[in-house]
């Protein structure tokens, strides 16, 4: 018993640096993956602002023009405006009502897409 605990305890010292090397190696490369996961979440994040700011400037210029359509069919800036704010109320309560299927889910699957491909990456280093 007393020959093992010597063995394993040369083994240890012989090889410490070798294992100090390799834990070394290990945490830079969860380091490197970490770096890599924030700079990527940091660019779909600025992507997608920049994206529904862009949305949103669309949306004010549509509802202007259709709102000036509008007041121009009807004759009157009230019904046209009036009219527009309908539809989009109506587009809000339907953006509401299918919340899941349309953004929450494909949200979801594209998180889990998004980790099976990284994943994947981890398992051929």
């Amino acid at each position: 018993m007393s020959d093992t605990q010597e063995n394993l305890g040369s083994f240890i010292r012989e090889n410490s640096k070798l294992l100090r090397e390799y834990f070394e190696t290990r945490m830079k490369i969860y380091r490197l993956r970490a770096i890599r996961l924030l700079s990527k979440s940091a660019g779909y994040f600025f992507w997608i602002i920049i994206s529904l700011f862009l949305l949103f400037l669309f949306i004010i210029f549509f509802g202007i023009v259709l709102s000036l359509w509008f007041s121009k069919m009807t004759g009157s800036y009230i019904a046209g405006f009036s009219i527009t704010t309908g539809i989009i109320v109506v587009v809000i309560i339907l953006l509401a009502l299918f919340r899941k299927p349309l953004f929450v889910n494909p949200i979801i699957r594209t998180f889990i897409s998004q980790s099976e491909e990284s994943f994947d990456e981890e398992e051929q280093f």
